[in-house]
């Protein structure tokens, strides 16, 4: 049980370090939104959709994406739609003063949630990184072992999302203005280009 536990925590710390997509949305919700508060939708969404993959994956759902070529195909092409899509957005969002933004100029609830969705479920490098490599690792344990394994990958992901939206947090206080967050945006829609190059290669 601990072997396993062991296991999925490395898994999924190695999964989750790169620096993707979601990663970089989190990371900005730290260092854009005012308060602690206003940045937890972005934290708790984005936890939430690893912890939903992890368990569809668990579930066998990796079983059918890697047998029925289509699915993954399918995968991909939105995905690249998406992340070029999103990274329209991202360059396009530039904060005009740290010190005098508002409520107004800081990303809503809602919007947090439904981005926090689109870059968690709609991203094929999340989902076949769970489903493909989690999934599969999952099929060697059984009961209270696959249990252990399963709570590693989980608690992993929700940690790692508090961790960056609190370094988020950090540089948000240490600015003097808008220029980092705007430094910041134009490399996350760069990272973003570039995700939907590499997959669109890769068809």
């Amino acid at each position: 049980m601990l072997v396993a536990f062991i296991h999925g925590f490395i898994l999924a710390l190695g999964l989750i370090l790169p620096l993707g997509v979601q990663n970089v949305f989190v990371f900005n919700q730290g260092a854009i939104q005012p308060t602690v508060g206003r940045m937890l939708p972005a934290v708790v969404a984005a936890a939430l959709c690893d912890t939903l993959l992890i368990l569809l994956a668990v579930g066998g759902v990796s079983v059918l994406v890697l047998s029925v070529a289509w699915v993954k195909t399918l995968l991909i092409g939105i995905g690249v739609l998406f992340l070029a899509y999103a990274g329209w957005i991202t360059w396009q969002t530039t904060p005009s003063s740290l010190d005098n933004q508002t409520g107004t100029e800081t990303w809503p609830v809602k919007r947090q949630i439904l981005f926090a969705l689109s870059v968690s479920l709609l991203n094929p490098h999340a989902i076949l990184d769970t489903i493909g490599v989690i999934g599969t690792s999952s099929l060697t344990y059984a009961g209270s072992a696959k249990l252990a394994f399963v709570a590693a990958c989980i608690l992993v992901s929700w940690c790692w999302f508090c961790l960056l939206a609190a370094a988020g947090k950090m540089v948000r206080a240490s600015a003097k203005s808008a220029l980092l967050f705007t430094g910041i945006n134009r490399i996350s829609a760069v990272i973003m280009w570039v995700s939907a190059g590499y997959l669109l290669l890769s068809v």
